[in-house]
């Protein structure tokens, strides 16, 4: 049973007011990359790695990150496209022979083994899974005029993260057919496996500690985060 983990380090990060991409900002003296990098590379579940770039940042992550850490596992870093399916796409078409896929987020840096562990047992099982944590505030859904249309209830709302993982077969086949028509609404991989496949999609327990680094604020914040490990 092989397990490939896709990371995408593609992203532009216009929000962090920054002129280096925020997978590259340096959090206590290393990449941002890698955090999720050396999570991977130590994970007994994970066979090997492929990192999703821009076609302009193959060679830095080949020599400053890959070579420089010693990411070993990493197979092959590939360009990719001018949106997030695309280049979850590019990593799908660079795996070879695997039979199961996780997708994660480059600036998603506290990814842990317990929760590799736990996304590969429910991915074996039902095929297709995403960790997420409850949502701590009530949601309110908005109608086209931002007033309150609906507030679902809260025990049943999640904040949706990576990695997400699915069965190889079963990705490739709903990207492959997601590809035929309108992408521009898609926003991740469960979404795509629930648009076009009949799978349902399994919740795990991530951590609320696995943020996104998305504006400055948060790389205060994962600073924190990494004092107390």
């Amino acid at each position: 049973m092989k397990c490939t983990a896709i990371v995408l380090a593609a992203g532009q990060g216009k929000r962090m007011n920054s002129k280096v991409q925020k997978q590259f900002l340096l959090l206590k003296g290393k990449p941002l990359l890698y955090y999720s990098l050396a999570c991977f590379q130590k994970s007994r579940e994970i066979d090997d790695i492929i990192i999703v770039t821009g076609k302009e940042s193959i060679e830095f992550c080949k020599k400053e990150i890959v070579e420089l850490y010693g990411f070993t596992k990493v197979r092959t870093v590939t360009a990719g496209g001018k949106e997030r399916y695309d280049s979850v796409y590019a990593g799908l078409c660079a795996c070879e022979d695997t039979d199961y896929v996780f997708i994660h987020d480059g600036a998603r840096p506290f990814v842990t083994e317990d929760m590799i562990q736990r996304v590969k047992t429910a991915a074996v099982e039902y095929q297709a899974c995403t960790v997420g944590m409850p949502s701590k505030d009530t949601i309110k859904i908005a109608d086209k005029n931002n007033m309150v249309s609906e507030t679902p209830e809260r025990s049943r709302v999640w904040m949706i993260q990576t990695p997400q993982a699915f069965g190889y077969d079963l990705l490739k086949k709903a990207h492959d057919r997601a590809r035929q028509g309108d992408m521009s609404g898609v926003t991740d991989d469960a979404m795509v496996v629930e648009t076009y496949t009949d799978r349902k999609i399994k919740l795990v327990e991530g951590s609320y500690e696995n943020i996104k680094i998305t504006t400055p604020e948060d790389i205060f914040i994962a600073e924190k985060f990494l004092e107390k490990i």
